[in-house]
């Protein structure tokens, strides 16, 4: 039976990312009455808009109004929308139930749910994980936090499928079941401009395992300390990954990954650098030997695999000097990461970094030491992270009104061999659409070089 068929469901936030538009299509294809409301206009959301054109669905754009909320039998609000806001308050009030496109999926989903979080990394790990798995040839589907709608897929799914699923902690707020097997990558600080601490942002993301079976597994990074506790709260059956404790259950010994001791394949066949990423792929390890995928299938595709745009990405050489993007690093960690990275990588070049946007009340004091034994130029965007940045820094800063600008002032001052890498440690909401956008544009303006 469709229980959606007729019902009056409002989208509340179309967004750029296509989970508004696969939310307003899955609906209107099941039979709903769908209202699109979002704070933004028209020609802000022309991109999204184009999708949905052949839908009779109506739109309140520009606004929200109360009425809307109040006459609603559905509310399905986009992640990024906190829980908070008054429209929702409305709706709560009339217990008229609001839920997002996650939950809704994992209300319908027949198949078995690989869920991956954490502050960082969960991309990659999610990656790494869909093709191990289609090494096997398995039915398999990738979706959430990685652009792709979670609700489009569902229609296709069959119950030998496996679906993985990358969550953010937007999207784990609101679900009430929790995956079959969990990965949680680590917890820096971060969101801390929409969470009111540390406390409730690392609560939201807990729901990965909160209410997950005995025979459920959660799979930890132990050289974290902030996911090592978790063990104590786990129902599941728990498994570790660490950079070098042999006592847990995937680890690295004299360059090799061993799951459960034993021997799966050496580091240096493959082709992403950095501890960070010998994490990510650890996780994704114990991940496909606990769904039983054999070494070499594992080893065959972790071997092909370049990494994820957007992240610490090779794009081109120009005149000698070689330009990296990693937008996707939007907050202060993960640009230090990315530094340390480069730095071992490239020890006999000088480092351009581009840098700097807008603030999710974090600290900058670390980045600021980093940047200052590490980086030969700094390119500044605007920003109220960049505000914090500077004040944090002594040495001599490149100021840009633009990526245009920013991409122009690295490459006049750069050198043969010299490196330009654009790692904002910081959000992206105040010149760009995301920080894919950011990205984008940063490769659009080197090509104009």
């Amino acid at each position: 039976m469709n229980k959606f068929k007729g019902k009056k469901v409002l989208i509340m936030g179309l967004g750029l990312h296509g989970g508004g538009v696969g939310s307003a299509t899955f609906f209107y294809k099941k039979g709903a009455k769908v209202l699109v409301t979002d704070l933004k206009k028209e020609e802000e959301l022309k991109e999204s808009l184009k999708k949905l054109k052949k839908f009779k669905i109506k739109y309140v754009l520009g606004k929200h109004r109360k009425e809307d909320f109040l006459n609603s039998d559905l509310i399905i609000k986009n992640p990024a929308i906190p829980s908070n806001s008054p429209f929702l308050e409305f709706a709560r009030n009339k217990n008229i139930p609001i839920k997002d496109d996650i939950s809704i999926f994992f209300d319908l989903c027949r198949a078995k749910i690989i869920g991956i979080t954490g502050t960082k990394g969960k991309t990659t790990v999610s990656n790494l994980i869909f093709h191990g798995l289609k090494e096997e040839k398995k039915k398999i589907f990738l979706a959430g936090n990685v652009g792709v709608s979670s609700l489009n897929i569902l229609d296709k799914i069959k119950k030998d499928s496996l679906v993985v699923l990358e969550l953010s902690s937007f999207e784990l707020e609101e679900i009430k079941k929790s995956p079959k097997i969990s990965v949680f990558t680590n917890i820096y600080r971060d969101h801390l401009n929409r969470y009111k601490g540390m406390k409730e942002y690392i609560n939201a993301k807990k729901n990965i395992f909160k209410y997950q079976k005995k025979t459920d597994f959660l799979i930890l990074n132990y050289d974290n300390k902030e996911t090592r506790t978790l063990l104590k709260e786990a129902i599941s059956k728990t498994i570790f990954f660490s950079f070098k404790n042999e006592k847990t259950d995937c680890f690295i010994k004299n360059e090799n990954i061993f799951f459960k001791k034993q021997l799966i394949f050496n580091i240096n066949e493959l082709k992403i650098f950095g501890k960070h990423n010998l994490l990510n792929v650890l996780a994704a390890v114990s991940v496909l030997k606990l769904l039983k995928i054999k070494n070499e299938k594992i080893k065959r595709a972790f071997k092909k695999f370049k990494g994820v745009p957007h992240r610490q990405e090779f794009i081109v050489e120009k005149g000698g000097v070689k330009y990296f993007n990693d937008t996707a690093a939007t907050m202060p960690d993960a640009t230090i990461a990315a530094i340390n990275i480069f730095k071992k990588r490239f020890p006999k070049s000088n480092i351009i970094l581009i840098a700097g946007g807008e603030d999710k009340n974090l600290k900058f004091k670390n980045l600021a030491r980093a940047i200052e034994k590490n980086i030969s130029s700094l390119v500044l965007l605007p920003g109220t992270a960049s505000n914090k940045l500077k004040r944090e820094l002594k040495k001599k800063i490149l100021e840009a009104d633009s990526m245009k600008t920013a991409v122009k002032k690295s490459s006049n001052i750069a050198k043969r061999g010299d490196l330009i890498i654009l790692s904002p440690g910081a959000a992206s909401f105040n010149l760009f659409k995301n920080e894919f956008d950011r990205g984008d544009k940063f490769k659009k303006e080197i090509k104009n070089i």
